[in-house]
């Protein structure tokens, strides 16, 4: 039989290609401070950085899972010598036909076993045709064993009754999740696996691998899963479910963190606003329910507000997000840019500190509501003098302020609002519309001294005088 194990893993040249990534963080589990979780990190804006990884490197590298095959195929021996696993030489069409004719009985497709039972000679007359088969794992029906879940509680399913023996070697040399998942966290000292529910019963699998090879299993905890508002299971077919998608509609990685977080459990009180360090000093596992959670993405755009506003107020990420909005408006613009100034990333600084708060993305800055900070509006005489009789007032009462006063909110809200007790039976509300529409060419918007300190004296002044002399 030793030659035959020989044989089967000699056929296969392990080849350095692109494989998974695999990396770990520390983070505190509530019931075990310090203890190292395996994470899968895909090349996408999650937020949450690792601790290890192919790029970042580590102590328990590669990070590459085509860097370890040699580490999965001497699991795979070593399972193949004590008759824990056998080379499996089932031809695709054989495996399609198998499901084929279990759905069509109405039964749970599984591997009915066959070449668990292939003679040695039978095995070596097959190598001779195949050299590289697939590995399958043996299991073993009264040998699964029960376990306590750190989530579920005790828990024990008999695998071996309700599947066939599952691949864990592909003939390609490449391990399934099964054996990769087993090899990884033994060899990078993992000693607690965090993952979804529906991983829960393949566990036991995991579990008599660990048994067959010899090892101590880390403790696991199988997470609830995430559902559509509709309970409905989240889908790749979604399409807009993708990390990707949110970062190409403008959200920010740390609010899609925290909105995750927030609308599942392990933590004393749900709150919006929580940073990845906060999360991570507040996280407890022993508070995760088994109840899955629903996803509620329309409040994502508020989620993404309290974080962009933390960002604002951060000088060292402000300066970050005035050239995220340079280049947001450059791109929006493009030709129809009339005054290279509105780049100017002082004016764009003032723009991100007066509107702090109000907008959920940084490209909502340069969406129609707000195109006043870009560009001059087209706006004539006529408007104004259609919304008030007094606008010819009105406007050159603040063409006069400009030379009199600091453009300050403050100042600039009791100013005008002296300008307005000065017009008899006039609004203020009145004297407001007609500024806003001069100033932005919009009837709704921020506050009106809120635009003149943004535009500033000069900008103010010429979009006036451009209105009066139209």
């Amino acid at each position: 039989m030793a030659v035959l194990v020989k044989r089967v893993l000699l056929a296969r040249r392990l080849r350095a290609a692109s494989g998974d990534p695999t990396g770990r963080r520390e983070a505190s589990l509530g019931i075990d401070p310090g203890a190292a979780v395996r994470v899968r990190f895909a090349p996408s804006p999650t937020g949450i950085p690792p601790d290890e990884s192919p790029r970042r490197g580590g102590p328990v590298g590669p990070y590459l899972q085509s860097q370890r095959l040699e580490l999965y195929a001497q699991a795979t021996e070593a399972l193949l010598k004590t008759g824990a696993a056998y080379p499996c030489f089932c031809s695709t069409q054989r495996l399609e036909l198998l499901k084929k004719e279990a759905l069509r009985n109405r039964q749970t497709p599984r591997y009915d076993n066959r070449c668990r039972s292939l003679s040695p000679t039978q095995v070596a007359q097959k190598l001779a045709e195949t050299p590289k088969p697939a590995i399958r794992f043996r299991l073993q029906e009264e040998a699964a064993p029960a376990f306590r879940d750190l989530v579920h509680g005790w828990t024990r399913h008999a695998v071996g009754s309700v599947e066939g023996d599952p691949v864990i070697l592909k003939s390609d040399g490449f391990p399934t999740y099964h054996l990769a998942c087993v090899v990884d966290d033994h060899h990078m000292g993992i000693s607690h696996v965090l993952r979804g529910s529906e991983w829960l019963v393949s566990t036991a699998k995991h579990l008599l691998l660990y048994q067959a090879l010899g090892w101590q299993p880390p403790r696991f905890a199988h997470l609830p899963l995430l559902l559509n508002q509709d309970g409905s299971k989240l889908s790749k077919r979604q399409g807009d479910i993708f990390l990707e998608h949110f970062a190409d509609a403008g959200f920010l990685p740390e609010a899609l963190l925290d909105i995750v977080t927030n609308c599942g459990s392990g933590f004393t009180e749900n709150q919006m606003g929580r940073t990845l360090p906060q999360l991570i000093e507040q996280f407890d596992l022993t508070r995760v329910i088994c109840h899955s959670a629903l996803l509620d993405l329309d409040k994502l755009p508020e989620f993404n507000r309290l974080h962009l506003l933390r960002q604002v107020r951060s000088e060292t990420q402000r300066r970050q997000l005035v050239g995220e909005l340079q280049a947001l408006v450059e791109a929006a613009l493009g030709d129809q840019l009339q005054d290279p100034g509105v780049l100017d990333p002082a004016y764009l600084e003032r723009i991100l500190l007066l509107r702090q708060g109000h907008f959920c993305r940084l490209r909502d800055l340069v969406s129609p509501e707000y195109s006043y900070l870009w560009t001059r509006p087209a706006v004539r005489r006529v408007q104004l003098d259609a919304l008030s009789e007094k606008a010819d007032v009105i406007t050159k009462g603040v063409l006069g302020l400009l030379d009199e006063v600091a453009l300050t909110q403050d100042v600039l809200n009791r100013e005008l609002k002296k300008l307005s007790e000065g017009l008899a039976g006039t609004k203020h509300s009145h004297v407001m519309k007609v500024l806003r529409v001069a100033l932005s060419g919009q009837l709704q918007g921020p506050p009106v001294a809120e635009m003149m300190v943004t535009l500033g004296p000069k900008e103010v002044r010429e979009r006036i005088q451009k209105v009066l002399s139209s």
